[in-house]
């Protein structure tokens, strides 16, 4: 056994570091989950397979138009008369069908069995009537005016290349569980007997003790059985502070003892650990979430219908009133322009351009569903910690005792906790040399956990801590410092020989730019709530600050996702904007989840949106690009829905009565020209600039500040 009371350890591990940190933890190498990201490219490789597919398609394209008899026609030149010219358009436009067609041919098969008619069963009833009727006229059997290869070829290729950019900016990696397996170590230190052997934490089972070493994450659910350590909860509990966890303490998988060493015993391995829990929640929100209809699977349902009622009225009046000629012409004519190309493309370009100018704004989609679903949000849920604040503590207040000032007082408690790990003595740290203080070198360095810590300061025994060193020393806080304790500051003494000569609070900073979100969001109408792990008095300190009238504070991690559900019950459209491992389970239950891009993986995984930056103010540009990108998805439906209406009566024939029978040529015609404005209209978005800057105006100070 060493000094500390931790065993000697065997392998590669020596016991002379039983308290320092792990340094070789930070290499993720060997950790089993990478082996496994393999497993999720399959999405990725399917839109490469579109991807390849529409290029192909486009290059066999060219000749199946170029030697199509109605397109030479339509452009005025005139093609070689030979077999082999005569058969080029049937023979690729044949391979074009079955290999490029296929795709739509099989979802429309799909949507036939579900009984749902969308844009699948619509390009395929085009593309097979179109394939058909153009063997039909290539073979002599019909008229050659349904010589329609060029038509088939550019039809198969636009929704190609429409589907292929849809699902580009669909495509996703849910890594919610990778990321959830990242926060448990590579390796645990199990103890036998007097030694301690380096296994696997899949090969720990309960009343296995192990040690987790300073800096180290705790590898399974268990029980404190000896030392004291500061525990950061933070990735799993949402708690920004460091919680003390003593013997008989619980404590669980992923969390990091960040001062010292001690042994726990397990008592929960696998699916039975909180973490485990966690990943079962974001799953089953995740399951449990209804995605929206598709307005172009609405628009194209509804256009299948109006076309296949057409065609079936066209040709039943062409047999009475005209020729079975005119009758087959007409309706394999209206079946075939029933599918504009326009339609095809009219909500993949607004997402893709969407996307983009989202991305130069610093927010990328994940879900397009997500971004839909934002115009209509009426609640924005706002996690506290990392969040509307930095998740890291800074000095708040200083008070002093006597004839001591700030900056001495400052800069012999800087020099105290120099040596130390600790989030507060790192914060302390950081505020003197922000204050440019000189801070003397500090001997004789002492740490006790859940007390302080003392060193030898120019001659003087300098302590820094809570009430347990006060009481050590028998000297009593400051009085004034419970108004800082009210607000929810961490309230740390100064001792110098044994005698208080002065305090600092440290609290969490509010970011900058969460008052001007706020107030935006307040002047959108609204709602503005905010949750959080921590206790009441900080939560309700940082809401009064921002002007945030709701709050749910206390709110444990497997919680959060019911408090979403609680305002889903309410009537409300929820957006939750969230960063930690305990956020994940309510992202994936709200309407819409927002990441902060510095937030954990699994976080990110489990959100259809996500913030690169820390800004909580790109929330709103989250709101603006979906509420412009929905109009001109429907700006691009009408278009390309309103070519239908005007096209397909007219050719028809409606106004036959009057000499006038839509041609083919000019059909084509409309065909483009409705795609053409599709596409122009989406590029307007390019105009949109979503930075938080143009949408809110310049940042302004928001207090809690730092202390300068």
């Amino acid at each position: 056994m060493t000094d500390s009371g931790m065993p000697s350890v065997t392998s590669t591990v020596s016991p002379a570091n039983d308290h320092k940190p792990k340094e070789s933890h930070g290499g993720r190498e060997s950790h089993g989950a990478q082996g496994e990201r393999g497993a999720h490219g399959g999405h990725g490789d399917h839109v490469g397979q579109f991807r390849r597919l529409f290029w192909i398609m486009l290059v066999i394209a060219v000749p199946v138009i170029g030697f199509s008899h109605m397109f030479s026609m339509l452009l005025g030149y005139s093609l070689p008369d030979t077999a082999l010219i005569a058969w080029i358009s049937p023979v690729l436009g044949t391979i074009m069908f079955v290999w490029g067609g296929r795709p739509f041919l099989t979802g429309a098969v799909s949507e036939l069995k579900a009984r749902k008619p969308g844009m699948m069963l619509l390009i395929s009833l085009a593309i097979t009537v179109a394939f058909l009727a153009s063997w039909g006229a290539s073979l002599g059997v019909l008229d050659r005016q349904l010589d329609f290869w060029w038509e088939l070829a550019l039809l198969i290729v636009i929704m190609l290349l429409g589907h292929w950019i849809e699902m580009r900016s669909l495509a996703q990696t849910s890594t919610a569980l990778e990321s959830l397996a990242a926060l448990l170590p590579d390796q645990a230190e199990r103890v036998t007997g007097d030694t301690v052997e380096v296994v696997s934490p899949s090969d720990l089972v309960v009343g296995d003790v192990v040690v987790v070493r300073p800096g180290g994450r705790v590898p399974a659910d268990g029980t404190v059985t000896e030392g004291t350590a500061d525990v950061d909860e933070s990735m799993i509990t949402g708690e920004s502070r460091p919680v003390t966890r003593g013997p008989g303490a619980h404590v669980v998988a992923g969390t990091v003892a960040t001062d010292t060493a001690i042994r726990i015993e397990v008592t929960a391995v696998g699916a039975d650990t909180a973490l485990a829990g966690i990943q079962r929640l974001v799953t089953e929100a995740q399951n449990s979430s209804s995605p929206a209809q598709r307005i172009a699977d609405t628009a194209a349902g509804w256009l299948f219908w109006f076309a296949l009622g057409a065609a079936i009225i066209t040709a039943i009046v062409w047999t009475f009133v005209g020729s079975t000629d005119d009758a087959i012409i007409r309706t394999i004519t209206v079946l075939v322009i029933a599918c504009p190309h326009a339609l095809g493309l009219a909500i993949p370009l607004v997402v893709s351009i969407s996307t983009e100018r989202a991305a130069k704004a610093g927010v990328l989609i994940k879900d397009r569903l997500a971004l839909e679903s934002m115009r209509a949000v009426d609640t924005v849920l706002f996690d506290k910690t990392g969040t509307l604040t930095k998740g890291a503590p800074i000095v708040s207040n200083l008070m002093v005792v006597g004839s001591e000032n700030e900056n001495n007082l400052l800069a012999l408690a800087a020099s105290a906790e120099h040596d130390s790990e600790h989030p507060l003595a790192k914060a302390i740290v950081r505020a003197a040399e922000e204050r440019k203080l000189q801070v003397p070198r500090a001997t004789d360095f002492q740490a006790a956990t859940a007390v302080g810590v003392t060193a030898t300061v120019n001659g003087k025994r300098i302590s820094v801590g809570g009430p347990a060193m006060l009481a050590s020393h028998s000297e009593q806080r400051i009085p004034e410092t419970a108004a800082w304790e009210n607000d929810g500051a961490i309230i740390l003494h100064v001792l110098a020989d044994g005698a208080v000569i002065g305090a600092i609070a440290l609290a969490d900073e509010v970011r900058a730019e969460s008052q001007q979100a706020v107030d935006a969001l307040h002047a959108m109408g609204i709602q503005v709530v905010m949750i959080t792990g921590d206790a009441q008095a900080v939560a309700k300190s940082v809401a009064s600050t921002l002007g945030i009238g709701r709050v749910f504070a206390g709110v444990h991690p497997k919680d959060k996702a019911a408090k979403v559900i609680e305002l889903q019950g309410e009537g409300r459209k929820v957006a939750m904007v969230g960063d930690g491992v305990n956020d994940a389970p309510a992202l994936a239950q709200a309407d819409v989840g927002i990441a902060i891009g510095a937030g954990t993986d699994v976080a990110i995984a489990s959100a259809g949106v996500i913030l690169a930056s820390d800004d909580p103010r790109s929330v709103l540009s989250v709101i603006e690009l979906s509420r412009k990108s929905y109009r001109k998805m429907k700006q691009n439906l009408w278009w390309a829905a309103g070519y239908n209406l005007i096209a397909v009566p007219l050719a028809a024939g409606v106004l036959a009565p009057i000499g006038f029978i839509l041609p083919m040529a000019l059909g084509a015609l409309l065909m483009s020209a409705s795609t053409i404005v599709v596409a122009l209209n989406a590029q307007l978005l390019r105009r949109l600039d979503l930075r938080p800057d143009q949408l809110t105006g310049p940042v302004t100070a928001t207090t809690p500040e730092a202390v300068q």
